[in-house]
């Protein structure tokens, strides 16, 4: 390196050497510190010299009140009957139709399996059985599709994710066996803080992101077109990210009231009977998506706007010589090309889901729910260890046990969307 040049460097370096003293001090030092303090036994009696308990903390955290019903390792083995089940409705799917009938047997099963769910009861297992195992038999085909063939659509995931909910759906509700993964989870929450935290969580992510991101697109798609007052709608659909979440939460609060709320008043012209959205733990996770999904449409229809406007005109001048009507063009044109921003919103939105907190302190007035902590989310699972209970160290190691959840999510959504998104040059 000559001397101009290390120069150079050395004057870079300089002018990031501020930035880089506030990012060690307010970051990476708080980071470093917090892992270590999560081998620490440090609450109010320990405060002055925590005491070195190596796993002991992440082992607390896994311990439950009282042992659940069914061991892990049976759900597992119960889980493992399902997933062959599965497995052979794939062979046997794959083998005895060819590729071109696909759509019209994706019609139809899913068509069958949708009746199942509709008019099905525990008492027709035949059905239930049947929609289960045809569910979960397309869903490992498609995620091996995925995974086999780089230049897969990614239209497709909205196949997969919709098999999924599907024999989620019956999976947790209906399945006649003696114990499961979802159905042990069922009930060992309600004995271990940490797993109520994890299934409450899971429960708002599975919620919010899908319906965020498919009314953000509908959203984008009409703003896209030319319409009056178009910066308006823009404006009024932004304006809800960029205010703050606790006066959004109390607002929602006074909406949400079951006895003069607006809510319940606009339902009651439906002859719909007032809901206890505030009050009955059915509807707390889904009182807390419905604020979460107002705020963020906004701020994912305009990313989504950004990358409708970035895709060349020229697509759907051709593709209207080729005499494609709207909807073709939008699964092969508007929806291949949207993939990267597709790709970006949905880590972007995983992530910021698993990380719910304010609007539950303040639509429940700093409670984790009306009661039986319905409204218990990993975040405030660390909160209550924190600042409530004084146990840090136990803190510490719930919070680096989000971080690796979100991590895994992480990475399973990159692995796959290096597959699925479609770059244009």
């Amino acid at each position: 390196m000559t001397k101009a040049k290390a120069k150079e460097t050395l004057a870079g370096y300089l002018y990031l050497l501020p930035s880089l003293i506030v990012l060690g001090v307010f970051v990476f030092w708080p980071i470093g510190f917090s892992f270590v303090l999560s081998f620490f036994k440090w609450d109010f009696r320990n405060m002055k010299s925590p005491k070195f308990g190596f796993l002991s903390n992440y082992k607390e955290i896994f311990s439950f009140i009282e042992p659940p019903k069914y061991s892990f390792t049976e759900a597992l083995i119960y889980t493992g009957i399902i997933i062959g089940l599965a497995l052979i409705g794939t062979y046997l799917i794959v083998s005895l139709f060819k590729k071109k009938k696909r759509a019209f047997i994706y019609n139809l099963l899913i068509l069958l399996g949708t009746i199942s769910l509709i008019f099905g009861a525990k008492s027709l297992m035949v059905n239930i059985y049947f929609a289960s195992v045809i569910s979960a038999a397309l869903l490992v085909y498609e995620f091996y599709e995925l995974l086999k063939n780089r230049d897969y659509n990614i239209s497709h995931f909205w196949t997969v994710f919709f098999l999924f909910v599907i024999f989620f759906v019956i999976f947790t509700m209906y399945l006649p066996l003696k114990t499961n993964i979802v159905s042990w989870l069922v009930d060992a929450k309600e004995k271990n803080d940490f797993l109520k935290a994890l299934y409450n969580t899971t429960y708002y992510v599975i919620l919010t992101v899908p319906i965020t991101l498919a009314l953000s697109l509908g959203v984008a798609l009409l703003l896209n077109k030319n319409i009056k007052f178009r910066a308006a709608f823009r404006t009024a659909y932004f304006i809800p990210f960029v205010t703050s979440v606790v006066a959004i939460s109390l607002v929602w609060q006074w909406i949400f009231n079951d006895d003069y709320g607006l809510l319940n008043y606009i339902l009651s012209f439906f002859h719909v009977d007032k809901i206890a959205w505030l009050k009955d733990e059915r509807w707390t996770i889904p009182t807390v998506a419905i604020v979460s999904i107002w705020k963020t449409v906004g701020y994912d229809a305009v990313i989504f706007l950004a990358g409708l406007q970035n895709i060349d005109k020229f697509y759907y001048e051709a593709a209207d010589v080729d005499g494609a009507n709207s909807f073709q063009k939008f699964m092969y044109i508007t929806w291949p090309l949207l993939s990267p921003t597709t790709f970006f919103l949905t880590i972007v939105s995983f992530i910021g889901a698993f990380k719910v907190f304010t609007e539950i302190f303040v639509l429940y007035q700093g409670l984790p729910g009306p009661y039986n902590k319905a409204g218990l989310t990993m975040v405030y699972y660390v909160f209550d260890l924190f600042y409530n209970q004084q146990r840090m160290g136990l803190a510490c190691a719930a919070a680096y046990l989000l971080f690796g959840i979100i991590l895994i999510f992480t990475i399973i959504q990159y692995t796959i969307g290096r597959k699925m998104v479609e770059y244009v040059s």
